[in-house]
């Protein structure tokens, strides 16, 4: 996992994720989704300590921003917990420092 989270933070995209309980869109199923690196304009009415502490209310708000295929606000609020949590992971590795992660440059 380690060495996901190091590859994760170089590349700015998170690997496919895939989730436990998909996303039904009309006839579309979303079976994963994948998370990019937030630019700074993107965490405006974020608490990043919440984000970092996986407060779900700071998730859901920030997940239909980074995801692709972009979630809706609707489709975030009725994630699985267990997908929500995996998506926190992600999101919080991208706003750890290199020293923080333990890379060396």
């Amino acid at each position: 996992m380690a060495q996901a989270k190091a590859k994760t933070a170089t590349t700015n995209v998170s690997d496919s994720i895939p989730l436990d309980t998909p996303i039904q869109r009309g006839e579309t199923t979303i079976e994963s989704i994948t998370l990019r690196k937030p630019q700074a304009g993107e965490l405006r009415g974020v608490n990043l300590a919440d984000v970092l502490q996986m407060q779900t209310d700071a998730l859901i708000k920030l997940i239909p921003r980074l995801s692709s295929p972009s979630l809706t606000d609707h489709e975030a609020r009725q994630m699985d917990p267990a997908d929500l949590v995996q998506c926190g992971g992600e999101i919080a590795g991208f706003l750890l420092s290199k020293r923080a992660r333990g890379e060396t440059e």
